[in-house]
């Protein structure tokens, strides 16, 4: 990974965590594929993440793994932009797809562990240090509400002195396990791993505190002007040293207000893909709100939700924004 790259990773970006567009009849639909990637890039993000949750982790299943890599790569191929791809599976799996990443022009593998389920700690550090051979690892805790386990303070302690991780996206949605991970990243004595929030709902507290540079975010596919905007005013008050402006703390609550309808976490996140589809499609970016799996969708009284957040918070959409490019986007 380039230097320049490294060390914008460690200042902090903006990463949203790509959906994926498909047809009406359930067909990778490309046209809508890339005008999401301009999207986020004429938004100001840092980077983008592909092929991960928020993509569907069944890309693998379908065949589209590399299609959806190449489509992001080859739309931000001259704009300064962080690569990240998922890489999933059993360590052969893992090894093929973070090759497969670094060969269409990727920087790192956002490195998911979930498919080792009762591996110990060793294996999980052995497996990382296979893959982080291939391609500069970024860490991931995954929530276990949505398929990922719970992985102890040992664990990231050992995780954070492997050379290969240049970052750690954390989103167990705990906070005790989110300190496990700042508390073992602290006291490696790494200063060159970067800590990216992926707890959706607490982005704005996390950024606020230190450790964290920046987002990893599903929430972050959509509204992502704002969230940029957002994250560079939390930039400059953390490095300001002042007291948190008060309105910061209730943008917070907003934040988290609205990723509780996207998210659908009243339903155990079961419409979390959808309810991202569902503002993307209703700005005109997505031609349908269809997953992979056709039986997916919004839970009920999601789109309810939905309509509540959007009138309560208009302040935090970017409609205007993405009604102004659209159409440039989608040619």
């Amino acid at each position: 990974m380039a230097r320049e790259t490294a060390a914008r990773l460690r200042r902090g970006v903006v990463i949203p965590a790509h959906p994926l567009a498909l047809t009406t009849e359930g067909k990778l639909d490309e046209r809508s594929q890339r005008a999401l990637t301009r999207y986020y890039a004429d938004a100001g993000v840092g980077g983008v993440a592909v092929g991960v949750h928020t993509t569907q982790f069944a890309i693998r299943e379908h065949g589209l793994l590399q299609p959806v890599l190449e489509l992001a790569a080859d739309a931000v191929a001259e704009r300064d932009i962080i690569k990240v791809a998922g890489v999933c599976g059993a360590t052969a799996q893992a090894i093929a797809e973070a090759s497969l990443a670094r060969d269409l022009g990727y920087e790192l593998g956002l490195l998911n562990l979930a498919a080792l389920k009762d591996a110990d700690d060793d294996a999980l550090v052995a497996h990382t240090r296979a893959v982080g051979e291939v391609i500069p690892i970024f860490g991931f805790y995954l929530q276990p509400a949505i398929g990922g386990r719970v992985l102890e303070y040992p664990f990231w302690r050992k995780f954070a002195d492997l050379p290969c991780v240049r970052a750690i996206k954390v989103a167990p949605f705990d906070r005790y396990q989110t300190l496990d991970v700042v508390r073992a990243v602290q006291e490696s004595g790494r200063d060159d791993i970067a800590l990216y929030t992926g707890n959706d709902d607490t982005i704005v507290h996390d950024l606020l505190t230190a450790p964290f540079v920046g987002g990893l975010l599903g929430h972050w596919a959509v509204w992502t002007r704002g969230a940029v905007a957002l994250l560079d005013e939390i930039h400059t008050v953390v490095a300001s040293g002042e007291a948190i402006p008060p309105h910061l703390m209730i943008r917070a609550q907003e934040v988290t207000d609205c990723n509780a309808a996207f998210f659908d976490a009243r339903n155990g996140y079961a419409g979390c893909i959808a309810g991202i589809h569902e503002i993307l499609h209703r700005q005109g970016l997505l031609a349908t709100t269809r997953c992979l799996d056709p039986s997916a969708g919004l839970s009920p009284g999601q789109a309810e939700e939905i309509d509540r957040v959007c009138a309560a918070y208009p302040h935090l959409a970017d409609d205007g924004f993405v009604a102004e490019h659209r159409d440039r986007w989608l040619a």
